[in-house]
């Protein structure tokens, strides 16, 4: 490893110096002399958070098992950090080589959620590279972009050279072969982006003009070359067993906030809650063999030494083999003192059976995501969860001995009213009530139930992407009628409620079904001194306003407008495998509050099942 790009008093002035001095635990380090490719991978938040992300660390594993390839790590410096690089305009630099990013050949960067998208331009910004891709030439590294986000890459089309579609194990490789066949015959920049664009799965931003109609909205968008396709398929991983998976994950210095071994269990949901963006990009549903996910955990723990392994899903209740998984990690881990987390469990038996092996019950809550307050409103968001399996299984949970259950809900969703509203303090009610039947001799303490609510956030590509969205004052309304609800209950000693912040939600809606045109608007309010707005010290939503307004950006056309059926959205060139009859099919069973059956169940014909496998293979034979 060269030596530090800081002197040790730049790191003595700053909080958590171990953030930017790179020397992990499994981290790669290879002679830059001899490969062919320095690809630096990005997460757009802090260290802690950064390496807490999944997806990093397999693209990081499988980018650094080709020899011609040398992949690395750089993260946002925090605020302090900033502050120091700027004023001794030291330029960003990878933690692996601390070489400047500006020197690498690919900046990729993960763009997990759109809090961070002024985050992205500060990396831009302190690697001294131009922030729109139109200003960089062939000394500057070609910035890539992935990851749900991308999924409606318009709102950064300006500052990225490619995005890719789908999931990385697919064409990486094939990417990086006609960089290096371009690099090797001295083309243009342009000549590289229109090769990647031949690439499946790459779009090239560059590569195609968006008009629009005089209302506003888009009238087309079309390739200006022949090199890009008119629409980008996503890329899927058919057989998530035999893929890339890292066996020696890099162990950050500082606690992260996944400070565990996590081991993916499958992708994809079955479900189809039709307010979930990610249980629709991430179809179809593929688990990953049982005898796989055994050798993985024990050379994951092995190389890392935590002393917790996390099973990572949407829906882990519904991976078909959880239990022997439970019960054979319970048998490896349970001497040696390790524990196991299960997020994303429903509320039944089984589950609740599962939890009762791997919690200790006096130490850990229950989590339950009813998602909205009433029946009528679960069916209409297909979220298929009654209030007989909810009351249910928080009775058995009591029996069990938790007293502990926080509850997760939505506000502002399609066709909610009051008492919608309402009956997330009586579901809340009820399930203390349901607490205190329980004989007092086997209660555990007294009974403690924390409800909180985000407000809903229309996404792309799902079937509520024609949905309206909330103002801040209508998110703040509903939230004002469920606390006062709460407060008029008889156990309101025992629920404690919480509530997102309306402006960042707001925000959010923005810049998930934004197009090219807000561009402007994001640079902008970068410019004024926005920067990690997911975190509410930091956020500052007077300065975004003023940029919107500056920028001539309506707000109200991007979040309170009513969408028409036949309106072409910003994302409309990416083919996800589902297809928008289907999408349209279940908007319309929304609002006759007609629920669709799980996958398992019966297939709803989305168009998923042109990838093959899981699920859907499974129905087809």
């Amino acid at each position: 490893m060269r030596k530090s790009a800081l002197s040790d008093e730049i790191l003595l002035s700053v909080q958590n110096p171990a953030r930017y001095i790179g020397g992990e635990v499994n981290m790669c380090v290879k002679d830059p002399e001899k490969v062919d490719i320095r690809f630096v991978m990005c997460f757009p938040d802090v260290y802690e958070i950064g390496m807490s992300h999944l997806g990093i660390q397999i693209l990081y594993d499988m980018f650094n098992r080709r020899e011609d390839i040398w992949c690395e790590r750089v993260y946002s410096p925090w605020t302090d950090m900033d502050r120091v690089l700027r004023e001794k305009k030291i330029p960003l630099f990878a933690l692996e080589s601390q070489d400047p990013v500006k020197d690498f050949d690919f900046l990729g960067i993960t763009i997990q959620y759109e809090m961070c998208y002024t985050n992205i331009l500060q990396i831009l910004d302190l690697s001294h590279i131009p922030l729109e891709a139109s200003g960089r030439t062939k000394e500057h590294p070609f910035v890539i972009g992935g990851g749900p986000c991308a999924y409606n890459p318009e709102p950064l089309a300006e500052f990225f050279d490619l995005f890719y579609i789908g999931e990385g194990e697919t064409q990486y490789y094939h990417l990086m072969d006609v960089y290096k066949e371009w690099k090797k015959e001295g083309g243009s920049r342009e000549d590289f982006l229109k090769r990647a664009a031949q690439v499946p799965g790459i779009y090239v931003p560059s590569l195609y003009e968006v008009s629009y109609e005089e209302d506003g909205t888009i009238k087309a968008m079309v390739p200006t070359c022949p090199e890009a396709p008119k629409r980008v398929k996503k890329q899927v991983v058919l057989d998530v067993t035999d893929t890339f998976y890292p066996k020696k994950p890099v162990v950050p210095f500082l606690k992260a906030t996944q400070d565990r071994v996590v081991l993916e269990i499958q992708r994809g949901c079955i479900r189809g809650c039709r307010f979930c963006q990610a249980g629709m990009i991430y179809r179809p549903t593929r688990e990953r063999d049982l005898s796989m996910l055994k050798e993985y955990a024990e050379e994951m723990l092995k190389h890392t030494g935590y002393e917790e392994i996390s099973l990572s899903s949407l829906s882990s209740s519904d991976y078909s083999r959880l239990g022997e998984l439970v019960d054979y990690l319970m048998d490896t881990c349970g001497p040696r003192k390790i524990n196991i987390s299960l997020p994303s469990l429903r509320i039944d038996a089984f589950s609740l059976d599962v939890m009762g092996k791997v919690q200790d019950v006096k130490k850990s809550s229950l989590t339950f995501a009813p998602e909205a307050g009433s029946q009528r409103l679960r069916d209409v968001i297909n979220k298929g969860l009654t209030e007989e399996v909810i009351l249910s299984g928080a009775g058995q949970a009591f029996e069990g001995g938790w007293n502990r259950v926080k509850l997760y809900f939505m506000l502002g969703l399609p066709t909610e009213n009051e008492e919608d509203m309402k009956g997330i303090a009586w579901l809340a009610e009820k399930i203390a009530e349901r607490y205190y039947d329980v004989p007092k001799e086997r209660r555990n303490g007294k009974c403690q139930i924390v409800v909180s609510t985000s407000f809903f956030v229309p996404k792309p590509f799902t079937p509520f992407q024609w949905a309206r969205m909330c103002t801040k004052e209508e998110f703040l309304h509903r939230a004002y009628v469920v606390n006062h609800e709460i407060k008029e209950q008889k156990n309101k000693k025992s629920i404690k409620y919480n509530w997102h912040e309306a402006d960042v939600t707001v925000l959010e809606g923005i810049l998930a079904r934004g197009d090219r045109r807000i561009s402007a608007a994001i640079r902008r309010a970068y410019e004024k001194g926005c920067l990690f707005d997911s975190w509410s010290e930091c956020f500052q939503n007077r300065l975004w306003m003023e940029a919107f307004e500056e920028c001539g950006v309506d707000v109200d056309f991007y979040t309170t407008r009513e969408r028409s059926m036949d309106e072409i959205f910003p994302w409309d060139f990416i083919n996800i495998g589902v297809s928008r009859a289907f999408l349209e099919r279940e908007w319309k069973l929304a609002h006759e509050g007609q629920v669709t059956q799980n996958c398992r169940q019966r297939c709803s014909g989305c168009g998923a099942a042109v990838y093959g496998g899981g699920v859907c293979h499974e129905h087809q034979n």
